[in-house]
């Protein structure tokens, strides 16, 4: 029986040292290797509303309405990195009202959109009246702005036109309500 258990820890030795020879030559043979993460956060977008939409005087019953390309358009700068791909969302107001602290009370006059009340220039040139469709995206749903609008080397202008209807017996007064332009970088 000696025999047999000298034979039999001959065995698991032989075996024993072959796995740590075995084991050996594999840790031998591992390397380790350190990368790195990296990120550049780009400027932060501003958005400022540059020029009101403005009717101007109205007349009870006669419709109004202000081109994308005049001087009275509506106009948005946004400003972001240049070339950067951004999300636009336009909250437009159904009516304009009238402001409870001038004494008018709280009368309303119906403002409209059209699929086609919006210009976009990449150039930021500032100025409605001299926008080229080649310069953005002409005649845009503000209701849908298309996404992916990319920003310009210099910004870029939102150009907003729109109608207004007063009723034929429309309380006189100064009448108002906000136009909030929305803008976030999509990430591509």
């Amino acid at each position: 029986m000696r025999r047999q258990s000298r034979t039999t820890l001959r065995s698991v030795l032989v075996t024993v040292a072959a796995l740590v020879a075995f084991t050996s030559a594999n840790v031998a043979a591992q390397d380790v290797a350190t990368g790195s993460a990296t990120a550049t956060l780009v400027i932060a977008l501003t958005v400022t509303a540059t020029n009101a939409l403005q009717f101007g005087n109205v007349y009870q019953g006669v419709a109004k309405s202000v081109a994308k390309t005049a001087a009275e358009a509506g106009e948005f700068l946004i400003v972001g990195e240049p070339d950067a791909n951004v999300a636009i969302y336009m909250q437009l107001p159904d009516y304009l009202a009238t402001d409870a602290a001038s004494g008018n009370g709280d009368d309303r006059m119906v403002i409209a959109f059209s699929t086609t009340d919006c210009n976009i220039d990449t150039n930021a040139g500032g100025d409605p009246t001299a926008f080229v469709a080649t310069d953005g995206w002409a005649d845009q749903d503000p209701h849908n702005v298309a996404n992916a609008t990319t920003v310009g080397s210099t910004g870029t202008n939102i150009y907003l036109g729109g109608g207004v209807t007063p009723s034929v017996d429309q309380k006189a007064g100064a009448y108002e309500a906000d136009i909030i332009l929305t803008v976030a970088y999509t990430g591509t």
